[in-house]
């Protein structure tokens, strides 16, 4: 990776929140249930756009390795990170903590900063590693890309040490990072608010990509190291991993099966949930996330290509082929059933919120809050890509309807948000009459919805493993159908929620713009 890709991600730019004047046009048109939300920092950003929308210097050319494929916060939210398509994963350290008042302070001035508005969290560059490297399955003749498709924080042994899970389309892995000089910041740097913070790396190959030692990138005073490798147990490729509240155990998802591991054993897993038919023909289903329950170690949450959400209990029995509870919209208006009624229903992400008692969930339409003891509705449907009901003929030709997006949620489970197009992610809240949300932009003015000149970009790669019901559906593309509403190509589909505040982060590219209320 060039010198000039690492300083991006590496420098983190902070600008001031946009003033009252620049958004007041927009005011009226923010509805008043929905919390205001002002920027508050960038990661990575790249040089604004030229006259025309076209970036113009070294900057245009962008280097796809760089684009995030993950984001996450530790429990805490103290530390956040970020995998990308070259199957390095990203720390960034919170530093706002750093400038708390000491105690040594006279009264008068500590008693002056509590009646001062608290300062959103605030993040600095870490340390960087490299998690996965491309492989070949010689058995299956099939290339193994390093994209990061998960990162997940496990529970931290002490205050130094960092562990996580990182996951490539076969692979699971546990690193444990850590902080040499925890109590010792240096003034200046710790604030995040100037100098790029470079990622040194003793072990490097000839084209300056890190050799796959097993050792991390070494940050400020940061080290990683691979403890467990978790491999030969997927046959189809990793879409989600999930801890188990134990802090013994998690599990890995792919499209047929859902696998149970322990930390500290690599031999060895337990399938729970197989949906592999005897005969491949009779495939009806595919799962496409899972999730354990925050507070109780024995329920899992997983979705299906089918749109269907099934709870299942470990403690039934070994093999969960049966669910407690399954989650379908039976009450909603039907909408006619077309060729691509499976294909929207697909339920691409789920979270459990409220501290357990209500499950979000995202497919490619809308955005579903239930609660886990109705099983025939959800509590509310939040419109997310409605106005694009009437393109799906061409998002299916351009392969845009596989997209996968991610959802999130606050910690009392008011508010949630997710990513959409034109570089944009909504946010809704539970206790609002309307459900069409607040549209943010992902940029340093995030109530600046632009609209972008509609353009045909090739998409690059597909998000729907199997395609299945797809055998051979490709249409001839038509040349006089109309453009695409939006901008179908700049799109946020990875988003977070800080666990204790009001903060939300969104990946945009290779970028992460964060914002607070």
């Amino acid at each position: 990776m060039s010198s000039a890709g690492r300083r991006r991600r590496t420098t983190s730019s902070i600008t001031p929140s946009p003033t009252s004047s620049s958004s007041s046009g927009n005011q009226e048109s923010r509805p008043s249930q929905l919390p205001q939300w002002k920027f508050s920092q960038v990661l990575g950003e790249l040089p604004a756009p030229a006259a025309g929308g076209h970036r113009n210097g070294p900057a245009a050319l962008q280097d796809d390795a760089d684009e995030i494929s993950a984001i996450e916060f530790d429990g805490r939210g103290e530390y956040l990170a970020a995998g990308d398509h070259a199957g390095r994963v990203i720390l960034f350290r919170r530093t706002d903590d750093d400038d708390a008042p000491p105690q040594a302070w006279p009264r008068a001035e500590l008693e002056r900063t509590d009646y001062a508005v608290a300062p959103p969290p605030r993040y600095s560059f870490a340390m960087e590693f490299q998690s996965h490297e491309p492989e070949f399955d010689v058995l299956h003749s099939l290339e193994i890309g390093e994209k990061i498709k998960k990162v997940r924080w496990c529970a931290r042994p002490n205050h130094r040490s960092l562990c996580m899970l990182s996951a490539n389309d076969r692979t699971v892995k546990l690193w444990k990072g850590r902080s040499r000089n925890a109590r010792r910041r240096r003034k200046g740097t710790a604030s995040g608010a100037g100098a790029p913070r470079r990622c040194l790396c003793k072990n490097r190959t000839l084209n300056g990509r890190p050799r796959n030692t097993g050792i991390g990138d070494v940050g400020d005073g940061y080290s990683a190291k691979c403890r467990r490798v978790f491999d030969r147990a997927h046959e189809f490729n990793i879409n989600s991993i999930s801890n188990n509240c134990d802090g013994e155990t998690f599990v890995s998802a792919d499209d047929l099966r859902i696998n149970l591991w322990h930390l500290e054993v690599t031999s060895q897993c337990f399938n729970i949930v197989d949906k592999k038919p005897a005969d491949m023909e009779d495939l009806v289903e595919v799962i496409t996330t899972a999730e354990f329950h925050p507070s109780s170690c024995s329920l899992l949450g997983y979705g299906s290509s089918s749109g269907l959400v099934r709870l299942v209990d470990l403690r039934r029995s070994a093999l969960c082929d049966q669910s407690v509870r399954t989650f379908k919209d039976r009450q909603s208006r039907p909408q006619p059933s077309t060729f691509f009624t499976e294909i929207i229903s697909c339920t691409t992400d789920l979270k459990f919120t409220g501290e357990g008692r209500c499950l979000l969930t995202r497919d490619y339409m809308n955005l579903k809050l239930w609660d886990l003891r109705v099983e025939t509705s959800p509590i509310a449907t939040y419109k997310v890509h409605e106005f694009l009901r009437p393109k799906l003929s061409e998002l299916y030709t351009e392969d845009y309807i596989f997209d996968r997006f991610s959802c999130c949620a606050s910690k009392d489970g008011s508010y949630f948000a997710t990513g959409s197009y034109s570089n944009t992610f909504k946010v809704f809240s539970r206790t609002a009459a309307q459900t069409s949300g607040t549209t943010l932009e992902a940029s340093t003015n995030p109530y600046r919805v632009q609209s972008h000149a509609p353009t045909k970009i090739p998409v690059l790669f597909s998000s729907f493993s199997l395609g299945v019901g797809r055998k051979g559906q490709d249409g001839p593309r038509s040349d006089g159908k109309e453009e695409m509403p939006c901008n179908m190509a700049s799109r946020v589909t990875h988003i977070a929620w800080h666990p204790m505040e009001n903060f939300i982060v969104c990946a945009a590219n290779n970028s992460l713009y964060m914002y607070h209320r």
